[in-house]
């Protein structure tokens, strides 16, 4: 009997050998009813294989490489319907476009985040106002419920961003656009001197805003800019960048925006640490 068992059967170290798994991956899928052996010794308890169930370890790792879970082949196997097969890979495929819509919207994030520490790194001075071409953006907020400018106290400003992003999460906007915010100032309002918070919203890349109601465009164009890295410094700052734009003879053509363009709290935990981009559209009357 050993001796045809040598002739016929590939004892399990063998078949793990050729097949480059390991020998508890086969007793795994024999465990599971994916790959039973050819003949076992009730006496020894080895396992022996046929060199023909190559072909069906082919297959269980060619299902693997395509997502499917072991589970999810073992129900195939016991189906036997080719239309198992293609319904498990229609759905694996809209699984892999959902997760790499997400990774690329993780990227985009990344990539902003990226920029918004490089501008940081290289803008000008704080407090000193400049001109800057700025590309079209998409936003998506709610309106202010508390007039947060008539206070210093920074809470005031907390609880509207609180607000916020309670928005985003009951919309399933994902947490990582919670770190490019801003807040608005009617343009009416600005240009009087009058700070008095309009809306808090957050920056999204072009992809999610397709997917979104009630997204709002702030057009590309030149912008008056000033930066500040406090959050008691935006309203003087912010009239400052008013005195400059009327001195300048600008005209200011859109409402103020404060931007946060990096706010890690990993420098201070007891106050969020930010890097503002004061800002407001204007246009050259010729």
């Amino acid at each position: 009997m050993d001796e045809e068992l040598n002739e016929r059967f590939i004892p399990i170290g063998k078949m793990a050998e050729i097949n480059h798994v390991s020998i508890a991956t086969l007793r795994h899928y024999d465990k599971l009813g994916l790959l039973k052996p050819k003949y076992l010794n009730v006496q020894t308890g080895y396992r022996y294989y046929d060199i023909q169930q190559n072909a069906r370890l082919d297959m269980i790792a060619y299902m693997k490489e395509l997502g499917m879970s072991l589970s999810e082949i073992a129900h195939v196997f016991e189906k036997g319907d080719l239309g198992e097969i293609e319904g498990v890979l229609a759905e694996k495929n809209e699984q892999f476009h959902q997760e790499m819509a997400e990774l690329k919207m993780r990227h985009d994030a990344v990539e902003r985040a990226i920029r918004s520490i490089e501008r940081y790194r290289k803008a000008p001075s704080t407090g000193v106002p400049s001109l800057e071409f700025i590309e079209r953006r998409y936003t998506w907020g709610v309106p202010c419920q508390n007039n947060f400018y008539e206070t210093d106290d920074i809470s005031a400003y907390e609880r509207c961003v609180a607000v916020l992003h309670q928005a985003l999460l009951k919309a399933d906007i994902p947490n990582i656009h919670s770190y490019n915010e801003g807040t608005s100032i009617l343009k009416e309002d600005f240009i009087r001197g009058n700070f008095v918070a309009k809306d808090a919203f957050a920056f999204l890349d072009h992809n999610l805003s397709t997917k979104l109601n009630d997204v709002s465009i702030v057009e590309s164009g030149m912008f008056a800019c000033i930066y500040a890295d406090k959050y008691e410094d935006e309203v003087p700052f912010a009239t400052r960048l008013l005195e400059f734009c009327q001195n300048q003879g600008y005209r200011i053509s859109g409402n103020y925006i404060c931007e946060i363009l990096t706010g890690f709290n990993v420098f201070d935990t007891e106050e969020r640490s930010m890097y503002l981009r004061l800002q407001v559209p204007v246009a050259f009357d010729k």
